[in-house]
């Protein structure tokens, strides 16, 4: 299996003792040979809920952020109320981490208010036709539509609050979930004064969106332990015949393994290859090509899926051996220690409250001091795949990102931590190798822990 080990410089505290304790748990008992990381065997995979299953996890998880989260972090935006407006098949993005599973769309029109009180607790409310149940609290269930939105300004008007977040943003899409025509619908049923009230909610939804709560960083660490073990199988002579096995063949494998655990993908797994007389430049973004694998080829993958609510994004490196070969070359073990290297300077400069533009920067610097050529990538993970919060870098723009790029760093979020080093490889007369890599991991207030450990010894096809 490949090395999955936290840093020794991760010391965290009981929280982070509960979540290694979790991924302790789920690994498999199988020994590693000295020189390269084994395939994981198919039995030792961590566990999947049956779909049956999963409601009641999630739910306790939601139960967990709307009464310890949301009161502190309206307080801390200033939302006094805060409206979460959607119409069936055409959700707000937040829809879905705010209520009860099952549920696979909006009914009709679905209206949930949430009301901070002056104890600091909030009111958790629907005006719907169809009641959510448990933790909401219904105050409206008849009527026609007109009767609905007549109830939900009445309910606004009878609360008074003094700031009313609305998901309405410039700069980040997912934020910028009111439509027009329901935002039209809600000002016919405010008077001028309240109209005037209506705010931005954004800064809260990010914050909804990127803050974990204790019960998701339990049960994160087993969520990208699933992603790392397919990985783990696809790279491996389970699934690959160097000659006859292609790099679409291994992601379509990857795609299958996943739906038949009933966990989806949030983008198509893709697989690449590099090898000797590719000609990498040192300007190319993503070195790496499809097509037939062969022997000393270098593969590369990039994977994601989302289990109970929660996303992962894993990129790893795996090398085909040749005949006359029992081990990695050298030149590759050694590219793969400085992409550690590089991950190490990047996650260094994590510190709360530094944009992402200033830990770019400062990551930037580090690496060329260090003489290592980079790539920085690395943005938030959480209820999506390229979540909100503070974006470090981007593939096509190595410098400041615009408006995403400042926003601050706050604890208890999570990242992928993503980007490539090129290095010289002897073994091919110097040609660059690019080392991909991507691991989701989260930031405690004081350090980046990676959920389920990190790439640190090659995948190994013989």
């Amino acid at each position: 299996m490949p090395s999955i080990m936290v840093n020794p410089s991760n010391r965290g505290g009981p929280l982070l003792g509960i979540v290694l304790l979790l991924w302790t748990l789920c690994l498999p008992v199988t020994a590693q040979q000295p020189e390269f990381a084994q395939g994981r065997a198919l039995q030792g995979m961590p566990a999947v809920l049956p779909m049956r299953e999963r409601p009641a996890v999630e739910n306790r998880m939601l139960s967990e952020r709307l009464h310890s989260l949301l009161p502190d972090l309206m307080r801390e935006t200033g939302i006094d109320m805060w409206l979460v407006l959607a119409r069936e098949y055409a959700e707000d993005p937040v829809y879905y981490s705010l209520v009860p599973q099952p549920t696979h769309a909006a009914r009709r029109t679905t209206m949930l208010v949430f009301h901070r009180q002056a104890d600091g607790s909030v009111d958790k409310l629907t005006v719907n036709r169809y009641p959510l149940g448990e933790p909401y609290e219904s105050v409206w269930s008849g009527g026609d539509l007109d009767a609905q939105w007549q109830a939900l300004g009445e309910l606004i008007a009878a609360r008074n609050p003094e700031r009313i977040g609305i998901n309405s943003s410039r700069h980040w899409p997912v934020a910028d979930g009111l439509t027009h025509g329901l935002h039209q619908r809600l000002l016919e049923v405010l008077d001028d004064d309240l109209q005037q009230r209506l705010v931005s909610a954004e800064d809260l939804f990010i914050r909804w969106l990127e803050t974990r709560s204790e019960s998701e960083l339990a049960v994160y660490p087993q969520i990208v332990a699933l992603a790392r073990s397919v990985i783990a199988e696809a790279f491996s002579n389970h699934v690959i015949t160097p000659g006859a096995t292609s790099t679409d063949d291994v992601a379509w494998y990857i795609a299958q393994r996943f739906t038949d655990l009933n966990l989806p993908i949030w983008f198509q797994p893709y697989v690449n290859r590099q090898r000797r007389g590719d000609n990498c430049a040192a300007d190319d973004t993503f070195c790496g090509q499809s097509g037939l694998i062969m022997p000393g080829d270098v593969l590369h993958t990039d994977v994601g899926i989302c289990y109970l609510k929660l996303c992962t994004d894993t990129q790893e490196m795996a090398y085909v051996l040749r005949p006359d070969e029992n081990r990695v070359p050298d030149g590759l073990r050694a590219a793969l220690a400085t992409g550690n290297r590089w991950q190490d300077l990047l996650t260094t400069e994590f510190v709360s409250g530094r944009s992402g533009n200033e830990i770019l920067r400062r990551a930037q610097a580090a690496s060329a001091a260090a003489g290592i050529v980079s790539n920085i990538y690395t943005h938030p993970l959480g209820m999506f795949g390229h979540a909100p919060g503070p974006a470090v870098g981007m593939w096509d723009l190595p410098a400041a990102v615009p408006h995403t790029g400042e926003r601050k760093l706050y604890p208890n979020t999570a990242y992928a931590i993503e980007g490539n080093i090129k290095q010289a490889l002897p073994e091919w007369d110097d040609e660059l190798v690019a080392i991909k890599l991507e691991q989701s991991a989260w930031f405690d207030g004081q350090r980046v822990i990676y959920l389920a450990g990190r790439q640190t010894r090659w995948h190994v096809i013989r």
